[in-house]
């Protein structure tokens, strides 16, 4: 390896341990309550260090949502991938946001966060967290149009209206805020009754058989 490949290596790490212990600070603590000064002596760096890497507090903060969008983006990369029918694909994909809210609460805390107006529009990394997600949206919308063609999916419906409706679904219903889980359970329903059931409740209007669910429960 050559002196500037090994550079280069180094500097990557070192935005890595960067991002790492910011990460453990944000996961831990809200955006407000965390400084770059103690994401320094986290890292074990000078604060001016930091700052060669990410321009501010907020940059760090968006790159650890790009890297949760990524996460996101590889597990619907996955669902699509497989070889069933289209309307199963996008029960898979409601499978895979619910696991994505489950196994990575924290980062699905912080996408939520990111897309308060508090945020500059200006900062290059609002344009990339829109992608990513646009990303996963156009997944859902192929693998509609997949349900189309193969006529799991009824044909009269349009893929990029439909892929919107359930996007927004998934981010609103499939990764609901503790406070509305605990008011399903305070009236005797699990979390998972009500994902399933949400399911159940979109399949018919989806599905070219209404008489059947084919999309299957979300778990």
């Amino acid at each position: 390896m050559g002196i500037a490949d090994r550079k280069q290596r180094e500097k990557e790490q070192r935005r890595n341990d960067i991002l790492d212990a910011a990460e453990r600070l944000f996961f831990s603590r809200s955006y407000e309550e965390v400084s770059m000064d103690e994401i320094a002596r986290e890292v074990e760096l000078n604060k001016a260090t930091i700052y060669l890497y990410f321009k501010n507090k907020e940059a760090l903060y968006a790159s650890i949502v790009l890297r949760g969008v990524a996460l996101l983006k590889e597990k619907f990369t996955g669902c699509k991938e497989k070889k069933v029918s289209g309307i199963k694909k996008v029960s898979l994909l409601g499978q895979a946001y619910y696991r994505f809210s489950e196994e990575y609460p924290d980062y699905l805390r912080m996408i939520h966060f990111y897309g308060y107006e508090r945020f500059s529009k200006e900062n290059p990394y609002t344009t990339d967290i829109g992608k990513g997600y646009g990303n996963c949206r156009m997944i859902l919308e192929d693998v509609i149009r997949e349900g189309i063609l193969d006529k799991t999916i009824r044909t009269d419906l349009d893929p990029f209206l439909i892929s919107m409706y359930l996007m927004i679904s998934f981010m609103n219903i499939l990764s609901m805020e503790e406070k509305w889980k605990r008011v399903i359970e305070a009236e005797g329903f699990s979390f998972e009754q009500f994902s399933n059931d949400f399911f159940r409740f979109i399949s018919p209007a989806v599905s070219s058989d209404a008489r059947s669910d084919k999309m299957g429960p979300v778990l």
